[in-house]
């Protein structure tokens, strides 16, 4: 690779990404793609825009998974940001930084990760940067689209009242990852379960239908669970300035959560309370709209449970039946804190 040099590297990345067929639909018409300084576009109505980044030894290890997953992750990842806020996918941008030690082909398995998602999500990958680092990195910036920033939900809109409600089942990839950093606790649940397990910590998949689908239905705030459950929550009770109290034992569960952590020693629901990394949706619904947003979310293959309620104050409590007032906790990328299963 260091023979051919990062133009060839860059000609062969864009090669694989139309070869994928991620040039799918887009909320803007492209007027300037890959190999120019800078993409053109002309937008139609508004924009959402978000930046994720992956660090190698800090967001994955190399070699714990196909290195095709940690390109699929880094765009899936970026993409649920605009899923949270009910926008569709539109252009995406990556940024990668490449170690001596990778080599092209790793490169190009990397971007064929990339292009699945892009593909599987109608997404265009118009550009980024290629450079030398002293670890993989991966830096995506994503451009979401809808017709009004009326039809977007953000994480302030949330009043007293009001159902807590979230998408899908929590703790898989918290699971997930106990099972890559110690495998013989696959053991005792079956090749199945451990698989899915795995596959949710490394290639999540960015649930734009069921945010469009709460965007529609009414959500008053949203936001995708990437840091865990009590730190995600908080975000919301902090921007919208109330409290939110939610009852642990209402908090669905992936199939093998239980067994995983039994296995490792740990309680299923701290995987699911504060494990993050699913990716699933935390929406905040009027109770009149609760029931279109079961209907809406169910619709597209998902589900919707309603785990706890917003109410004056501030800060989130989790509760359950031994789990009395229990500090909400997840991932805080400037503090240092144990994963779950961990000792504190």
């Amino acid at each position: 690779m260091r023979e051919d040099g990062e133009f060839s590297l860059i000609a062969r990345l864009a090669e694989r990404l139309e070869r994928a067929g991620a040039r799918g639909s887009s909320g803007a018409s492209v007027e300037i793609g890959i190999g120019d300084d800078a993409a053109v576009t002309a937008p139609h109505g508004v924009t959402a825009t978000s930046t994720e980044a992956l660090v190698e030894g800090v967001h994955f290890r190399r070699g714990a998974a196909p290195i095709g997953s940690i390109g699929r992750k880094a765009l899936a990842a970026a993409l649920s940001d605009l899923a949270a806020m009910g926008a569709s996918a539109g252009e995406a941008y990556v940024a990668l930084g490449i170690p001596d030690d990778l080599g092209e082909p790793e490169c190009l398995e990397l971007y064929d990760g990339i292009a699945a998602v892009a593909a599987d999500t109608g997404t265009i990958v118009l550009g980024g940067d290629v450079t030398r680092s002293p670890a993989l990195v991966l830096a995506v910036t994503v451009v979401g689209h809808a017709d009004t920033a009326d039809a977007l939900v953000s994480r302030d809109g949330a009043s007293p009242e009001q159902a807590l409600a979230v998408t899908g089942e929590l703790g898989g990839a918290a699971a997930g990852l106990l099972l890559l950093d110690r495998p013989e606790l696959a053991s005792g649940l079956g090749e199945g379960r451990a698989a899915a397990l795995v596959k949710r910590q490394i290639e999540p998949t960015p649930l734009l239908g069921a945010g469009a689908a709460l965007a529609s239905a009414g959500a008053s705030a949203m936001i995708d669970v990437s840091d865990g459950l009590g730190a995600d929550a908080a975000q919301i009770a902090a921007a919208s300035g109330l409290r939110l109290a939610i009852e642990l034992d209402r908090v669905p569960a992936q199939d093998g959560v239980a067994e995983a952590a039994a296995a490792a020693g740990v309680d299923e629901r701290e995987l699911a309370a504060a494990g993050g990394e699913d990716y699933e949706l935390l929406a905040v619904l009027p109770p009149d709209r609760v029931a279109d947003a079961e209907g809406a979310v169910s619709g597209i293959g998902s589900r919707l449970t309603v785990i706890g309620r917003t109410a004056s104050g501030e800060g989130v409590e989790i509760s359950g039946p031994d789990w009395s007032a229990v500090e909400p906790s997840g991932f805080d990328h400037l503090r240092t804190r144990p994963a779950p299963g961990e000792p504190g």
